[in-house]
């Protein structure tokens, strides 16, 4: 399936708040750095995850060049201003459910979940998952998914 194509599965989104990316000036200089939780990945996704954030460029083409995180985690990423955020290793979405509507974008298969300014995004059916939450600023989702399917092929196993 392709960007925009749905899986024939049905089922409600569930609304997730969550405070992933929040601005915070570095001190003496005009550059800000992005606050991103780094998650917990499970043993068997630590190495998929540091290749994963190693491999990505230094610029999104759907919303900007990469900002500095913090704090630093081998992890994370976050890209353009507003900032999305980039995180591989998070656990399972709650909101995954065997009825849930997932979107094909580049062969890799997300989670979309509406937040109130923004979606976050999870990959499905890979070693480690990656997790993108895009205001709502940045234009879709799924767009920023487009750019990171290839880093995501390379790096990080089907299961």
């Amino acid at each position: 399936m392709r960007l925009g194509q749905r899986k024939a599965c049905t089922g409600p989104l569930v609304a997730v708040l969550t405070a992933l990316t929040l601005s915070v000036s570095l001190g003496g200089c005009g550059q800000r750095a992005v606050l991103v939780e780094p998650p917990a990945p499970a043993p068997n996704a630590t190495d998929p995850c540091t290749q994963f954030a190693a491999a990505l460029p230094g610029s999104l083409s759907t919303v900007g060049d990469r900002r500095d995180v913090r704090p630093e985690s081998d992890w994370t990423a976050a890209y353009g201003d507003p900032p999305v955020a980039v995180r591989c290793g998070v656990g399972v979405p709650a909101a995954l459910k065997p009825t849930s509507t997932l979107v094909t974008v580049e062969g890799i298969d997300w989670l979309p979940e509406q937040l109130t300014g923004g979606w976050v995004m999870t990959t499905i059916g890979h070693v480690a998952a990656v997790e993108i939450t895009v205001p709502t600023a940045q234009g879709p989702a799924p767009s920023v998914a487009v750019d990171l399917a290839p880093v995501i092929e390379e790096t990080i196993p089907a299961r």
